[in-house]
Parts: C-alpha cells; structure tokens; sequence
C-alpha cells in the first residue's frame, strides 16, 4: 500500500499484483463494505453475464464441485459473497 505525500485526500494505492495476504483480505473488506446485501443470492443468469459466457456455460459451471452453488427445486442459487470469493480465487481460471 502507498500513500502520495502530495495527496489532501489522503487516498491509498494498492498493488494489486502483490500476493500480500493483507492486500487481499483488505480489498476483500473494502469490496464486502460497498455491497448492498452480500448475502443475497444470485441466479445463473446473473452469472453468466457477470463472466461473459452463455447460459449453457453457466450452468456447467454451477455444476462443478468447486463451485460454491446450491440447487433449490429446479434453480441454481450461490451467494453473491460467496460468488465473489470464489471468482477472485479462480481468476485466472474462470
């Protein structure tokens, strides 16, 4: 993290090509604090064009064990936390 000493706002830069697990769990932090309801769950639909892929392709993902989902009757939910933990882990999987 760098703070500029010219800077009135006092606004940090953050490396985000360091692996620091305080980085980490700091922007981790920032992002759950700017979310309205990081509970809620979201749908396939919402997935996919979140990561710009086909529904197909979402659905095989929901499938996947790795995938933090759940099926409820006959639709895939997983919790939008937990979506976002999962995507920045696997962000040069995805």
């Amino acid at each position: 993290m760098k703070k500029l000493n010219n800077n009135p706002l006092e606004i940090e830069f953050i490396d985000t090509k360091e692996e620091n697990k305080d980085v980490v769990q700091l922007l981790i932090a920032h992002g759950i604090s700017n979310l309205d309801n990081p509970f809620k769950n979201i749908t396939v639909k919402e997935v996919a064009k979140d990561l710009h892929i086909g529904k197909n392709k979402a659905y095989e993902l929901f499938k996947r064990k790795d995938f933090p989902s759940i099926n409820i009757g006959r639709s895939w939910k997983i919790m939008y936390l937990a979506y976002l933990i999962w995507k920045y882990n696997n962000k040069n999987n995805v």
